[in-house]
């Protein structure tokens, strides 16, 4: 899409930005809406972002509507913030610059090539987009988190994968080998400065990184998720164990598996309220989406259990989402995850079934648990938007500073092949 079509849409992003910044409330402004969703009762979520639901997948084609790839619920608007060939193949994550100056300004992506991996940045005031940092020995760079000291942190997702500190402003990049050679995706950080991650493996684990001087993410301990007293599927009371920090240097995986750490099949995404989004209780919840075919679910962790005391020794680990239990049957392969505002919970998915179905990948969204409860299910699981390219995938779902607009790719792009990144506001 031409700079001309899509200065509304950064002007409109600009303004939001910097209206947060100063008073941290938003009015959003948009274009009309791609397509109206089919009538249903009203939505549970709360805030900005509240919608009626899609009550089916998009019919996709290959390619679907270049200009339009989402049906959306009736009054939000999507708009192409940046598109190849302004940024290389296959965008993936998404952060802003969270803190700092000009917080929210700047729009940063990992593009998950096989090789000469690559970030690049979009500026959401100006509408500019390059290539921060790019090298031809980075494979499928695909996690992306904004550190608490203002550096971006970006992971390979491939066997051996490393993790990057980049610096946002040269493009500087140094490796941090103490978070472990993994396949890497989503990666947050607690309010202590903990980083938790997964390995997107089968079996895959979950990691706990404590650096040994805060903000230092050069040397520290690593730990891994295990159930003790389970209460259903790798569910229940867990401990976060000690693991040989040579060995996770060497290979996470093989580290986590010598201490009997809980396996799950395919972790991809993490979500915690402690990036742009909020949730009950604050920041004690770790969100988990599991991919794989027998897990297909998310996973909620409560960080502070009693139990754990100050160094969070203990967790408790719950099904979130899940089909049986609150989902419906066409939710499939949870991916990428992202808190709104109020504590809903968005989810892509990436079953790859698409051209077989005819169902559009969609984006759904978990309500908060009833009451409160830090253990217990979503109280509903909802469909917010659906993709009419049956090649493609949503990727990167990521909420802007004020809450008001949702950042996806439009990944894999059948027709023209031109993957897109998207941001969806209401009108």
């Amino acid at each position: 899409m031409s700079t001309t079509k899509r200065t509304p849409t950064l002007n409109k992003i600009h303004v939001a930005i910097a209206t947060a910044i100063v008073l941290a409330a938003i009015i959003p402004g948009g274009l009309p809406s791609a397509a109206a969703p089919i009538p249903v009762n009203p939505s549970e979520t709360k805030g900005p972002f509240r919608f009626e639901p899609l009550l089916t997948s998009a019919a996709c084609t290959p390619g679907g509507n270049a200009s339009q790839p989402f049906v959306l619920p009736d009054g939000y608007a999507q708009n192409s913030i940046a598109s190849q060939p302004q940024f290389p193949d296959v965008p993936d994550m998404n952060t802003v610059n969270e803190n700092g100056r000009q917080a929210g300004r700047f729009l940063y992506r990992t593009h998950e090539l096989g090789s000469n991996g690559a970030v690049s940045v979009t500026d959401l005031w100006t509408g500019e987009t390059r290539i921060l940092a790019q090298r031809p020995e980075w494979g499928r760079l695909d996690g992306i988190v904004w550190t608490p000291g203002g550096s971006l942190l970006v992971a390979e997702e491939r066997a051996g994968g490393l993790v990057y500190e980049i610096d946002p402003d040269s493009g500087t990049a140094t490796a941090r080998p103490a978070i472990g050679r993994k396949s890497h995706e989503g990666m947050r950080f607690d309010p202590q400065g903990n980083l938790y991650s997964i390995s997107e493996s089968n079996p895959g684990y979950i990691f706990k990184f404590v650096p040994d001087v805060s903000g230092d993410l050069s040397t520290g301990q690593s730990y891994a998720l295990k159930i003790v007293e389970p209460t259903g599927d790798r569910t229940g009371e867990a401990r976060w164990l000690l693991l040989n920090q040579a060995a996770v240097e060497a290979n996470a995986d093989v580290a986590a598996a010598a201490v009997a750490a809980t396996g799950y099949n395919r972790p991809e995404d993490v979500e915690i309220a402690t990036s742009t989004g909020n949730n009950r209780g604050g920041a004690n919840t770790l969100y988990v989406a599991v991919t794989g075919p027998g897990d297909n679910r998310i996973l909620s962790i409560d960080l502070r259990e009693p139990k754990g005391g100050r160094d969070k020794e203990t967790a408790f680990v719950s099904d979130y989402v899940r089909v049986g239990l609150n989902a419906p049957a066409d939710f499939e392969w949870p991916d990428n995850v992202a808190l709104d505002k109020n504590g809903n919970l968005y989810i892509t998915e990436d079953p790859a079934t698409a051209p077989t179905t005819g169902r559009g990948d969609d984006i759904w969204v978990a309500t908060p648990a009833a009451g409160g409860d830090s253990h217990g299910p979503a109280s509903s699981v909802v469909r917010f938007a659906s993709l009419t390219d049956c090649n493609a995938e949503p990727t990167g779902i990521y909420f802007d500073l004020s809450g008001t607009t949702l950042f996806v790719h439009a990944q894999h792009r059948g027709g023209d092949g031109l993957d897109k990144a998207l941001a969806i506001s209401k009108n």
